[in-house]
């Protein structure tokens, strides 16, 4: 049997004999099938015609895939001290990002934002022994491979490990999540989005939907909850989906302007 991934989001299914019908991911109103159709791929296929590819963020190693493949995100692979956190996912893990890793002390966990971005999150489990995916149990009914490694967890925040936090922000998703860094910049903070927070061009602001590529925006109270759950937490930086996506400093602030901005821009 074989895990066939969908080649419009890059989300890896569980062993089946046949073609998966559809999918649901593509098919839900935050993503899209693409004119030509549904279209499956297998792991495999995509090792022998793709690679991943790494980019240096203020000091955090970014891995993607190249030529782009799927929606186009790239993972973060953040150092805790004990092992490293892979944050966010990709379709693809190669021989050379795992030696990588190792190098620096190894992979102690997966965390991901939403279901855009589960991807091969169990490729990447096993090619480290079956390190534990977290997730949100409110996003459950999207996992596609509901593999062994996943823990799901419940409530608004989980530390998974010394100084690092998942917060359940919603928005995008009922369960989508940021990670939360405390020590960062000499105790400044860090804060890991996907697109939970979209990092805007300007990298001065960020934005909030319900879906991107169709132009859905939230409402006053999602986006008033995204803000009450991110207000406890002091963070400097902010990362987003890509390694321009990123920002470098103030980023409590732009958050607070941004959550202004909209509401003003929403507003009846």
């Amino acid at each position: 049997m074989t895990r066939f991934m969908c080649v419009q989001c890059g989300t890896q299914f569980a062993e089946t004999p046949p073609l998966p019908l559809s999918c649901p991911i593509c098919e839900d109103e935050r993503q899209y099938v693409r004119w030509s159709g549904q279209e499956w791929t297998t792991f495999e296929e995509l090792r022998a015609t793709h690679r991943n590819v790494f980019t240096e963020e203020g000091g955090l190693t970014g891995i993607g895939i190249e030529p782009d493949f799927a929606i186009g995100q790239r993972a973060l692979v953040i150092p805790t001290g004990d092992g490293a956190i892979l944050w966010d996912c990709v379709s693809l893990v190669t021989e050379e990002a795992v030696q990588r890793i190792r190098r620096m002390g190894g992979l102690k966990a997966i965390a991901i934002s939403h279901p855009h971005f589960y991807s091969a999150h169990a490729e990447w489990s096993e090619a480290f022994g079956g390190v534990p995916v977290y997730l949100h149990e409110d996003d459950r009914s999207w996992v596609m491979n509901p593999h062994g490694a996943i823990r799901f967890w419940s409530g608004e925040t989980l530390e998974i490990a010394p100084g690092f936090t998942l917060i359940r922000t919603g928005g995008h998703f009922e369960g989508s999540t940021v990670l939360h860094h405390a020590a960062d910049v000499d105790g400044r903070g860090a804060l890991f989005v996907g697109d939970t927070l979209s990092v805007l061009q300007d990298r001065r602001h960020v934005s909030f939907m319900r879906s991107y590529p169709n132009h859905i925006p939230l409402n006053r109270s999602a986006i008033e909850r995204i803000a009450a759950a991110l207000a406890p937490f002091p963070f400097e930086r902010i990362f987003g989906t890509s390694a321009q996506r990123s920002i470098l400093q103030g980023g409590k602030a732009a958050v607070a302007r941004s959550v202004e901005r909209y509401l003003v821009a929403i507003r009846d």
